[in-house]
């Protein structure tokens, strides 16, 4: 991930705290178990044709890559707290009402790093968090999708 422009990564508090508990578990346990898979490797002798070693090597690569990876992260978060007022922000909780599936639904608006929507962290660069940004409770929301189709919500609460 490439910081654009001096931008800073939007994360909340518990964005950090698993960005950093993984790095832990990168630098600590999982490096300790790509060593030894490294030095299991190697005494199977010739490393030229050795599938193991390399399979290590590119796991080794893919870990270094990723420590690299959340340390930048680290070092350019900007910690988002949550909604500024009675508006949905960056760092909102919001219990939507979802009109064509007649049901309640809550997500979290959060910045793209830490963005899962199965988990309901929705990205405020998403076409659903660029359109809840800025509502207030009570308001009605069309919302254009990927594939053009509208979905249409109302703002129950913002917390």
């Amino acid at each position: 991930m490439v910081m654009e422009n001096g931008k800073k990564f939007a994360l909340t508090n518990e964005g950090i705290e698993k960005l950093e508990e993984e790095l832990k578990n990168l630098r600590g346990p999982w490096r300790k178990e790509i060593a030894q898979k490294l030095k299991e490797a190697r005494a199977q002798g010739d490393l030229s044709e050795n599938a193991e070693y390399d399979a290590a090597k590119d796991e080794q690569s893919r870990m270094e890559g990723r420590i690299a990876e959340i340390e930048h992260i680290l070092r350019n978060a900007e910690v988002i707290s949550g909604a500024d007022g009675d508006c949905i922000a960056l760092g909102s909780k919001v219990r939507l009402f979802d009109v064509e599936f007649d049901e309640e639904v809550d997500y979290h608006i959060v910045g793209p790093t830490e963005a899962n929507p199965r988990e309901g962290r929705i990205s405020d660069e998403s076409p659903l968090g660029k359109g809840l940004i800025g509502q207030k409770e009570g308001a009605s929301v069309d919302i254009t999708g990927p594939a053009g189709d509208v979905m249409k919500f109302k703002v129950l609460k913002i917390s």
